[in-house]
């Protein structure tokens, strides 16, 4: 009992904070927990579908306590000596992003943004790897700009992006809002609001009171966006619960055992017990008194062995340097693999070994309670 106790801490503890760390990266470092679009974008992204008066919203925004920044986005090519690759350009207001994204934390080398550098960029880190270029490298990007000319011009890698996922890690170009603006001859709108919530307000919540200050725009969740990774998040925690009910299954299948034999090998003790007087609810509190007993020790000795373990995984985590660079359905995973120490962590698997335990020991404790004292004193 104390083993699957301790086990089922730290597998509970890992793959929590498994959930935390792809979650994070999921609304932290790409989409936010909510986007705005216009009506047409997301079904024929155009750098002419724009949302036209994004201040106004975003006003509204912060003023309902969210967290919000616009962006633009266009895509072209890049090219840099001899090499070329298709990208994806996103024009970033590189203050208010800071709010909302923290991808500007995961620079590999160089540095992020700055509105001092007009003509700096930020490069995916397999897309610079694919241009062979670094900070102070010059690189050449051509599109075609809202005005129908072609948008082409200079820029300098100023920071390579750590992996943040196959689309940012292959394409992904950043360069400041205004920059973007004149190179595509976009003066005015947005592409893109990434909006992020107050802890306190649940996602549906947020999406609600988002969309009632978003009329005629189409505003979508981070879980309607990426459905695959929510439905994955969500089978990890039914996976969870399934380990928990296995594990444990085997636990109530060994105490029934234990307390059966137990029951048998007392039974002319129990016996004289009832014969003296003591009555079957005696005999029941009796037993579940010895189960709790043991369920007592099992936890303290469980915690003891378990509380430190996942302080320490909790801390210093699992390396996984070794699968740099692997991907989830397109996410990039943290190479520090850290796991969540919290009260729930804990009390979970606490909880389940009680209440396994509880149900385990009813059978033979009611035997026990109901055994006929004049045939268990002669039981042989």
């Amino acid at each position: 009992m104390s083993f699957a106790l301790w086990v089922m801490i730290l597998y509970s503890g890992l793959l929590a904070g498994y959930l935390r760390d792809m979650e994070r990266g999921i609304l932290d470092l790409e989409i936010g927990d909510l986007q705005v679009h216009a009506i047409e974008y997301r079904g024929d992204p155009s750098l002419y579908a724009r949302i036209d008066d994004p201040e106004v919203l975003l006003k509204q925004l912060r003023s309902e306590g969210f967290r919000a920044t616009p962006r633009l986005l266009a895509w072209g090519m890049a090219a840099a000596d001899e090499s070329s690759a298709g990208v994806s350009f996103r024009g970033v207001d590189v203050a208010a992003d800071a709010l909302v994204s923290r991808i500007h934390e995961h620079v590999m080398e160089g540095s992020w943004l700055d509105p001092a550098d007009p003509h700096g960029v930020v490069l995916g880190r397999r897309l610079a790897r694919m241009l062979g270029v670094g900070p102070g490298v010059e690189i050449v990007v051509l599109s075609q700009g809202a005005d129908g000319a072609t948008a082409a011009d200079l820029f300098e890698v100023r920071g390579v992006l750590q992996s943040i996922g196959d689309a940012t890690d292959r394409a992904g170009v950043f360069m400041n809002a205004d920059a973007f603006r004149e190179l595509f001859v976009v003066p005015l709108g947005a592409h893109q609001i990434v909006v992020r919530r107050p802890p306190e307000v649940a996602l549906d919540s947020a999406a609600v009171a988002v969309r009632g200050l978003a009329p005629g725009l189409d505003v979508q969740t981070w879980r309607e966006l990426m459905p695959t990774m929510a439905s994955l998040l969500d089978s990890a925690k039914g996976a969870m619960l399934a380990m928990f009910f296995i594990v444990y299954l085997a636990i109530a299948v060994l105490i029934l055992n234990s307390m059966l034999m137990a029951v048998f090998e007392r039974i002319r003790e129990l016996g004289v017990l009832k014969a003296l007087g003591v009555g079957p609810a005696g005999i029941l509190g009796l037993m579940l008194a010895e189960a709790g007993i043991v369920t007592a020790i099992s936890v303290a000795a469980g915690l003891a062995v378990g509380l430190p373990s996942l302080l320490y995984l909790a801390i210093y985590g699992i390396e996984l340097t070794s699968v740099a660079g692997l991907s989830i359905m397109g996410m990039a995973m943290d190479p520090h693999w850290r796991a969540e120490m919290s009260v729930g962590v804990v009390l979970a698997p606490v909880g389940a070994l009680v209440a396994i335990v509880s149900v385990a020991v009813l059978y033979p404790a009611l035997k026990a309670a109901w055994i006929d004292p004049v045939r268990a004193i002669y039981h042989r």
